[in-house]
């Protein structure tokens, strides 16, 4: 979101000529995207043994796993090489000129040395496995792949060093500096407890500096865990154990899926199919922007690929309808995150994951709520229909036809994915697995949008790197939320509640403007990881569904795309159009109350969630 999300404004704003990578960067390249077709085809393998020969090919849910290790760690690498890790500071994108090399120096230092105990605590990690050594298949040693923690973490240091500073002499200034932290850190005059608040005083600088979102949250961890004597290793532990969770390759493989369809021509035939069915409607292109961008989001995850594949494309059309410039923009804008309560959204996964709640269950809870938010967008649209506006041509069925025909392919991704899933028919990551497959298949073969290798390896080198970033936040997040709960935060937060809150109705109000901060302040991925084991326990205590309960911390979340300063889609937008972020913020202010209200109405009427999961069961 992963780079993550923001990942090409932040290698543009970074203005400065990238460093040539050599053989290295190509390596790099080409093992995660093997990664990611093994990772494909694996779980396809075994669904077609299971379903055919009623056995199993040996190893393959372990292999996945360690697999998403592996293209977790290298395309967290590959991010870092390309300059485009995630950053809580959208401001220091928009740095020219002294500031800029400043900025640069210090977050790169910083993070570096933070970086740099993740890669110690990563490699205590694995000397310890190693004593105990378990096999992942084959006869291969577990701690093989574990050892990919601590290489990667290494060439995230290297790379962070080299974006310090244009030139070799501002690199080793930074390694200097990021040395002198560390060595503060291992002989802390006086006691590492005395040292905590400046170390996260240090830590808030590097992150208005700059440094990656994970740094931010891993390094708080680090601190925190540092402060009261205990071992750095944990946090290796919890980022091992996250990414390897059984369930979470389904998040790379639908975010292939999603690559491929935006990468290719995807774009331009569903352009054509909603254009044919709403376009002559009066308020039509106000219709399509939202359809379209929730049918593009569900796909790519609400990472803002949405807006930089449909923004160009959107855009003169709601122009050439004569719909005034800021409402055309806030208006795709706030779509660009409509389809995040659409199976099979990426959060939709990882929330279940992270709540422990039914996958199946939370894709059914989002559609209604889903077609809530996207009626409430769709009206305000049409209240912005200008009124001189040209006549807009007659319903062509003919046209509509064919549009719909040569798009049979991609519109039928959806029944390919929840069939599968939704139908029992197979697991979350077998579903993810063909889901990417088809989209490989109908984008190369079908519609020949990939004419060579090389445009497929590129554009799967980009979803790794996407995936990286997303992965290497969920980890270290996982870290620093169980710092909160063995530090008791949590329950002394449910305690609270319950002391001071007396209804779930007040509760619930009081939980979507705690949300509201949360969306300003924290992307979606690191969100789920840390809020979500809180909100869990809060919601258990006042007795709200935990369906219920995640469409409304999603929903909020969605608002939160909206919302300064981490407001990703605001960010996107204003590199997509080039247009200021305050211009962006103003277009899109009036969608933010609009979609508020919807969240209300999702959180006061729990059956528009809960319906169709209990209707399914």
């Amino acid at each position: 979101m992963e780079t993550e999300h923001a990942s090409r404004p932040a290698a543009e704003a970074a203005s400065q000529a990238k460093p040539a990578w050599g053989p290295l960067a190509r390596a790099e390249n080409l093992v995660v995207i093997a990664g990611l077709a093994a990772m494909m085809l694996l779980p396809l393998l075994e669904a077609a043994l299971r379903a055919f020969f009623n056995k199993s090919f040996f190893g393959s849910s372990t292999l996945v796993q360690q697999l998403t290790l592996l293209v977790g760690m290298l395309g967290g690498a590959i991010a870092a090489r390309e300059n485009r890790l995630l950053s809580l500071s959208a401001a220091v994108n928009f740095l020219k000129g002294r500031s800029m090399t400043v900025a640069r120096f210090v977050g790169g230092a910083v993070a570096a040395a933070f970086v740099v105990f993740l890669t110690i605590g990563s490699m205590q990690f694995v000397l310890d496995e190693r004593t105990d050594p378990k096999i992942m298949a084959w006869g291969i040693p577990l701690w093989w792949a574990q050892l990919l923690m601590p290489l990667g973490f290494a060439l995230i240091v290297w790379r962070l060093l080299r974006h310090s500073s244009a030139r070799w002499w501002g690199g080793l200034a930074a390694a200097l500096l990021a040395a002198g932290v560390v060595a503060l850190a291992l002989w802390p005059p006086g006691g590492a407890e005395k040292w905590v608040w400046p170390a996260l005083v240090l830590l808030l600088v590097a992150t208005f500096a700059g440094a990656p979102v994970f740094v931010t949250l891993g390094g708080a961890a680090l601190i925190l865990f540092w402060g009261d004597g205990q071992t750095i290793s944990s946090i290796a532990i919890d980022h091992y154990r996250l990414v390897t969770n059984p369930t979470l390759p389904a998040i790379p493989l639908f975010t292939l899926a999603g690559y491929f369809l935006a990468e290719g021509g995807a774009s331009r035939r569903l352009l054509r199919v909603f254009q044919a069915w709403v376009g002559w409607l009066r308020g039509g292109p106000a219709i399509m922007t939202a359809l379209l961008c929730a049918f593009f989001t569900s796909f790519t995850g609400a990472s803002g690929v949405t807006i930089l594949a449909l923004g160009g494309l959107l855009l003169p059309v709601l122009l050439a309808a004569k719909y005034p410039e800021r409402p055309a923009l806030g208006l795709l804008t706030s779509s660009g995150a409509l389809g995040m309560l659409f199976p099979p959204c990426l959060p939709l996964i990882l929330y279940a994951i992270i709540a422990k709640v039914p996958i199946k269950e939370m894709f059914w809870g989002g559609v209604l709520p889903g077609f809530v938010l996207v009626a409430v967008t769709i009206l305000y649209g049409l209240t912005r229909v200008p009124w001189n506006r040209s006549t807009p041509p007659p319903f062509d069925l003919r046209e509509a036809g064919r549009a719909l025909w040569e798009a049979k392919w991609e519109l039928a991704i959806p029944v390919v994915a929840l069939v599968g899933l939704l139908g029992g028919y197979a697991t979350a990551v077998e579903v993810s697995a063909l889901t990417a497959a088809y989209a490989f298949v109908v984008e190369t073969f079908v519609y020949r949008d990939y004419k060579t290798p090389r445009e497929v390896a590129r554009v799967m080198t980009e979803a790794g790197l996407v995936v990286g970033g997303i992965l290497l936040i969920l980890g270290v997040a996982l870290g620093f939320t169980n710092y909160l709960v063995d530090a008791q935060w949590v329950a002394k937060a449910v305690d609270w509640a319950q002391a001071t809150i007396k209804t779930p109705w007040i509760f619930l109000l009081a939980l979507n403007l705690f949300l509201l901060v949360v969306g300003c302040l924290m992307d979606t991925y690191s969100a789920i990881v840390v809020v979500v084991p809180l909100i869990v326990k809060l919601g258990e205590a006042f007795h709200i569904d935990p369906v219920h309960l995640g469409i409304i911390f999603l929903a909020n979340l969605e608002l939160g795309f909206l919302t300064p300063p981490v407001g990703m889609n605001l960010f996107l937008s204003s590199y997509r159009f080039g247009k200021p972020m305050s211009e962006v913020s103003r277009a899109t202010l009036p969608l933010v109350g609009v979609q508020f209200a919807a969240v209300l109405l999702i959180t006061y009427c729990p059956p528009l969630t809960t319906l169709l999961p209990n209707w399914f069961k």
